[in-house]
């Protein structure tokens, strides 16, 4: 871990914070998730390719997108660890 990890972990906290408020408790299937997450990463692309054709000045968007990409992968985890404690016998 490095010094800047505290920080870019606060921001993928805001982020998912943030989708939460969007979209409330998302609890689907995990083929779903890996759609949404697929989708993010396929946004993440686009923006780095933007930057290389030289549509884009920096990098701002593609480290968004990243943002976005580890947000809707940490509400994946958060829907699975749902998911797998209500179905546990009690």
């Amino acid at each position: 871990m490095t010094a800047a990890t505290a920080g870019v972990l606060e921001e993928v906290r805001r982020e998912r914070q943030r989708q939460q408020l969007k979209w409330g408790e998302q609890n689907l299937e995990p083929a779903v998730w890996l759609m949404i997450v697929g989708e993010e990463v396929g946004e993440a692309n686009n923006a780095a390719l933007e930057h290389l054709l030289g549509n884009q000045a920096d990098l701002r968007h593609y480290r968004e997108e990243l943002l976005q990409v580890a947000a809707a992968a940490v509400n994946a985890i958060e829907s699975l660890d749902r998911q797998e404690a209500s179905s546990r016998p009690t």
